[in-house]
């Protein structure tokens, strides 16, 4: 197994936490690396344990309002003027409601970013993984779908500012990387490409093909907005010609990448059919590219995924594994229906209302065959076309 790849991580990520009852839940950090471990992925060896994200760092992606806003409303109680200001933050909201020690803890989401940049970008790792990060639709002066801090656009404007280096940000999060897109709009040394279902039914109703930068940094974005009940195939070919196509023009120094694990037919909050092969092959695609273009500099973040024990441990530890090239991705490739440790699924299994899978890919063959399969290939192909005729 290669070592060349650190894994970030600080306990208190574990305390980004909105409610009991809300969908984004860390404690999917902890099924990872639970699988992680007990798969014998894991060591003390690549863990780094990150610090805050500095207020200069913050400062550099998001409003001094904003986030002096968010500070007041770190406190366990309140002030009335403070609470007053959430509503014109986005924090009063049921998708991003403010908690205790939200600054705090928010600061070390980015700390995590940032620090996943400067072990990559000093050449102490070829790659780097936060899993905790990936808090892509914060803008720079609101909180939004789920997000405080965009840790995602804090850790590229960092390496932008301190590395002076072009970087080419990944979002396959089901939902649109729309508060990374609008950071870097209209800056021309970052490429944002963003592959995510249609914003005609899913938030946040933006990331359409039409949507390219402006200024001088137009035709440095690209969407690839899917149709709902976008299968695994329509969704590689779509993904993999777009991007190699990107990277061939762009040029790149480094790769910045967002993997929400929520474009999975099991999750609660999209409606998209994919299955666990496109986040094996998404993450080997990366790979690859990383090496061939950008002497293997990759830096990889979480997002979004909300079946938390059927999915996103099982999506996060094949990313890692793709990562550092550890033997057991081959025989999860070469035997599709290659069991995951009894271990995990013994130790989790009561603490989920589904049966847990006990195989690291689906067995698609047990699933119903979708109706319209070949007019959402169709559209999708279109779509893509579109999208190319702009690389």
């Amino acid at each position: 197994m290669s070592i060349n790849s650190a894994f970030i991580y600080h306990p208190q990520t574990l305390n980004y936490k909105f409610n009991e009852h809300h969908p984004f839940n860390q404690k999917r950090l902890t099924l990872t690396m639970d699988l992680l471990k007990k798969a014998n992925a894991l060591n003390e060896k690549n863990m780094i344990t990150p610090n805050l994200a500095s207020e200069e760092s913050i400062h550099d992606v998001h409003q001094t309002e904003f986030i002096e806003a968010v500070k007041n409303l770190s406190s366990p109680s309140p002030s009335k003027k403070a609470l007053h200001q959430a509503e014109k933050f986005g924090l009063d909201k049921d998708d991003t409601p403010y908690f205790p020690n939200m600054h705090e803890v928010t600061s070390i989401v980015a700390g995590g970013s940032i620090e996943a940049g400067k072990q990559v970008m000093s050449g102490q790792y070829e790659h780097a993984l936060h899993l905790g990060g990936g808090l892509h639709h914060a803008m720079p002066d609101r909180s939004a779908g789920f997000c405080v801090y965009n840790d995602a656009a804090i850790a590229i404007q960092y390496i932008r500012k301190h590395y002076d280096s072009k970087v080419l940000f990944i979002d396959t999060d089901v939902h649109h990387g729309d508060g990374v897109q609008w950071s870097f709009y209209a800056d021309p040394e970052v490429f944002t490409f963003s592959i995510h279902e249609t914003g005609k039914y899913l938030f946040p109703g933006t990331g359409y093909v039409n949507e390219r930068g402006e200024d001088s940094g137009f035709g440095y974005n690209l969407n690839l907005p899917m149709e709902p009940y976008t299968e695994d195939e329509s969704w590689m070919s779509c993904f993999s010609e777009t991007l190699e196509r990107i990277i061939k023009s762009f040029k790149p120094d480094v790769i910045v990448s967002v993997h929400g694990v929520d474009a999975h037919v099991y999750d609660p909050l999209s409606h998209i059919h994919c299955s666990m092969e496109i986040y094996l092959k998404m993450p080997q695609l990366i790979h690859k590219l990383a090496h061939e273009h950008c002497n293997g500099k990759w830096i990889a973040l979480g997002g979004g995924g909300y079946d938390i024990y059927r999915v996103v441990p099982r999506a996060w530890s094949l990313l890692w594994l793709v990562m550092t090239d550890h033997p057991l991705i081959r025989s999860i490739i070469e035997k599709p229906n290659f069991a995951l440790p009894e271990e995990w699924i013994h130790r989790w299994q009561n603490e989920s209302s589904k049966l847990l899978p006990n195989t690291w890919l689906d067995d698609k063959d047990k699933w119903k065959p979708m109706p319209r399969r070949e007019q959402i290939t169709k559209q999708n192909e279109k779509t893509k076309e579109m999208a190319l005729t702009y690389c």
